[in-house]
This record gives structure tokens, C-alpha cells and sequence, in this order.
């Protein structure tokens, strides 16, 4: 017969145990990373940074599936109805988690609770770039051009920032200009490129090849601070229109994907881009790391879709779709 306390010991050790043998059967198969943005975009370029450290650490190919449009909400769906099992994962932003709810019409899941936190992992500032031959070479410029010439300036938006940065800045600096949607910031940029639209709202990633190159020129920073890697471009606030905006990337799973899979997917997330190199990395492409715990995440997020909400309000976006 066995004794009561010999018993709870057993029990508690099976207990403990569960956990390690979750994670030990995980994962069985190729993971799936989707992303809510075009092959080219910041957002591409660190998801595919992730999964070659994913795979490694985990043993198993890691590929990265891009699902653009609908401002994140067609990836979004596909992780949302996904198998909770881990080897389907989001690399995501602000577009999809928390600016869909103000930007797009019954979004087709809850951003909340049809997904599990992995974890925060960066702040992405953003800029305002032109064509080199826009008449215009600082906010200042801009607004004033702007006012002379109603309707004759257009900007694209490849993402929920520059949907929302360029309406705001359209209403607090009562300008009128032609606002021009697309898939995603690599489409955007190239119109920008030619000169089909007038200026852009980019993550600084993807944009300062072309600033550097003299492909374009750097108008603004709309986030909170300047760019680290573009030290002299003046914030929207220094120039005299009182918002900002920073992008974020962060990574998440179904809904119901086992805990064990989620710890285990947030430690690796926070030792890879504790890495030196990985730091570095991150710096050289502008991303501020902020990683943190899947409950840090959350509370993080909430706070993101009320202010992503309050904004759009603010500057008058309707939702669409």
C-alpha cells in the first residue's frame, strides 16, 4: 500500500514534470511564421532574422509566410484559425494587434482572445521621406506647400503608423493632401521612388538605404525621439505639431497554444535578442528591443488598441472594409 506522503510526492513530481515533457514534444514539425507585410518590409526582414535563430534552437525547418493586405487582418485571421499546437506563429506590429480595430470593419478575429502572447520584442520608430524633387525639404516647407496648393500633394501608407500619421498630421496642420493606400511600405516606397506619390511614411529600416543612397530625402521623425540612426532629423514635436507615433513588432500564437510551447517560445525570443550580435543587429536596422514577459505583452497591447483607438478618432478615419 502505498503511504500518503510517498503518494503527494509522486503527484507533485508527475506535476512538475508535465511541463518539460510538453516542451520535450514540441516541436514535431516545420513552423510556420506569418507575417502581415510583403517580402522587403522591416517587418519581413525581422521575421527572417527570427527564424533562422528559431530553427536552430529548435531543430526544425522555420519559414516565413507572407499574407499582406487588409492592414493585417488577412494574416491575422489565417494565425487566429490556426491548429494551437506552435508550429503556426505571428511576427507582427501594431496593425494587425491594435490599429485594425480602429482602421478596418469587423475585423475577422479578437486580437486579444483568439491569440496567446509570445512576447514584446521592439520599438520601430518611423520618418517621413519625399522624392528628392518634392517641393518641400522639412515639415515647415511642407505644411506651407501644402496650404498654397490644396489637393495637389499626395503620401503613401503601407502600414496602420502611416495611415494614421498622415491623416493626423492632414488635421493638425489643416492641410489638405491626397492620401494613397497600399499592400505594404515596399510598394509605397517605390511609387515614392518615381515620384507617383510626394512623400511617405516609412520605418526607418526599410527607407534608409534610399535616404543614405540620396533616393530620398528624410523630412521628419513622428515618433517619440530621434532616430539613432539619423540623429539630426528633427521629431514632429520639434517642429511644432504635437503627436507622435512608434511602431512595435511582437509575436504571438492561436489561442490555446499550450503554455509550456509559449514559455519556451518566450525564452527563446529573449535570449536570442539578448545576444550581443543580435543587439547590434537590431541597432543597425533601428529597432528599440523591449523585451518582456507574454503577461508584460498584453498589458502592453491593451493600452496600444485604446491609443490607436483614440487616434483614429481623433484625426477622423472611418473604419473601412
Amino acid at each position: 500500500m502505498i503511504d500518503r506522503r510517498q503518494f503527494l510526492l509522486s503527484s507533485a513530481a508527475v506535476a512538475s514534470a508535465t511541463p518539460a515533457i510538453a516542451q520535450a514534444a514540441w516541436p514535431t514539425k516545420p513552423i510556420s511564421i506569418v507575417i502581415l507585410f510583403a517580402a522587403g518590409s522591416g517587418t519581413d526582414t525581422m521575421a527572417r532574422i527570427f527564424a533562422e535563430k528559431l530553427s536552430a534552437a529548435v531543430g526544425q525547418p522555420v519559414t516565413v509566410d507572407n499574407k499582406p493586405g487588409g492592414n493585417g487582418t488577412i494574416a491575422g485571421a489565417f494565425v487566429a484559425r490556426a491548429a494551437p499546437d506552435g508550429h503556426t506563429l505571428m511576427f507582427t506590429s501594431n496593425t494587425s494587434h491594435a490599429a485594425a480595430q480602429a482602421l478596418v470593419k469587423n475585423v475577422p478575429y479578437d486580437p486579444v482572445k483568439d491569440f496567446e502572447c509570445i512576447g514584446l520584442i521592439g520599438l520601430v520608430p518611423f520618418v517621413m521621406v519625399a522624392h528628392p524633387a518634392a517641393p518641400f525639404d522639412d515639415l515647415q516647407s511642407l505644411i506651407a506647400y501644402a496650404k498654397a496648393n490644396p489637393g495637389k500633394l499626395s503620401f503613401g501608407s503601407g502600414n496602420s503608423t502611416g495611415v494614421v500619421a498622415g491623416e493626423t498630421l492632414k488635421r493638425m496642420a489643416g492641410i489638405d493632401t491626397l492620401h494613397v493606400p497600399y499592400k505594404s511600405v515596399p510598394q509605397a516606397l517605390t511609387d515614392t521612388l518615381s515620384g507617383t506619390v510626394n512623400y511617405l511614411f516609412s520605418d526607418v529600416g526599410t527607407v534608409l538605404p534610399h535616404i543614405k543612397a540620396g533616393r530620398v530625402k528624410a523630412i521628419t521623425s513622428i515618433s517619440s525621439q530621434r532616430s539613432p540612426n539619423l540623429p539630426d532629423l528633427r521629431t514632429l514635436h520639434e517642429q511644432g505639431v504635437a503627436f507622435d507615433l512608434d511602431g512595435w513588432y511582437a509575436m504571438f500564437a492561436p489561442a490555446r497554444t499550450p503554455r509550456p510551447i509559449v514559455d519556451r517560445l518566450n525564452a527563446i525570443v529573449r535570449a536570442e535578442y539578448s545576444k550581443p550580435e543580435m543587439e547590434q543587429r537590431m541597432k543597425d536596422i533601428n529597432v528599440i528591443l523591449k523585451l518582456g514577459s507574454p503577461e508584460e505583452l498584453l498589458a502592453f497591447q491593451k493600452a496600444e488598441i485604446d491609443k490607436w483607438l483614440r487616434l483614429a478618432r481623433e484625426a477622423g478615419i472611418q473604419p473601412e472594409g
